[in-house]
């Protein structure tokens, strides 16, 4: 079971991800046969905000599209997880006008654009990666998976 803590500061009509990030993380959790019980913070920000995380936490001084935080990097740390309670996994931040600047530059719409970077974050807190080729086609294949290699 996830749930989603919510919080959206960007334009009142990214309000409705909220439904949809819900609905994603079920289907990453079925789809990776994850039972335990986990709390993700999404929080949709600007490109000003996002610029702001990147360098103050990866040194990398301009904006990105999704940073994700993973409360517990190491596999002792969640074994000791309860998985009868909720337990916070960790934040994922997505910039929403780099959302929307991506799903014009691929020509797909912002709800698909939205969703690839929710499920991306998903899958690093759940300790996927892409630093070597053989993770990132690993982790790119379970993404198509996930959101069913469309466009939408």
């Amino acid at each position: 079971m996830v749930q989603i803590d919510f919080n959206n500061q960007g334009p009142e009509s990214y309000d409705s991800f909220e439904e949809k990030f819900n609905e994603l993380a079920l289907k990453v959790f079925s789809h990776l046969s994850i039972t335990d019980n986990f709390i993700i913070d999404v929080t949709i920000v600007d490109n000003n905000t996002i610029h702001l995380v990147n360098k103050n936490y990866r040194k990398i001084d301009r904006p990105t599209d999704v940073i994700s935080f993973a409360y517990h990097d190491d596999e002792e740390e969640k074994k000791l997880i309860n998985s009868q309670f909720p337990n916070p996994l960790g934040s994922i931040i997505i910039s929403y006008e780099k959302a929307e600047e991506q799903a014009q530059s691929y020509g797909h719409s912002h709800i698909r654009e939205m969703s690839f970077l929710f499920v991306h974050g998903c899958l690093h807190l759940l300790g996927y990666d892409h630093m070597t080729p053989d993770d990132e086609k690993e982790m790119f294949k379970l993404q198509d998976e996930i959101l069913g290699g469309r466009k939408q």
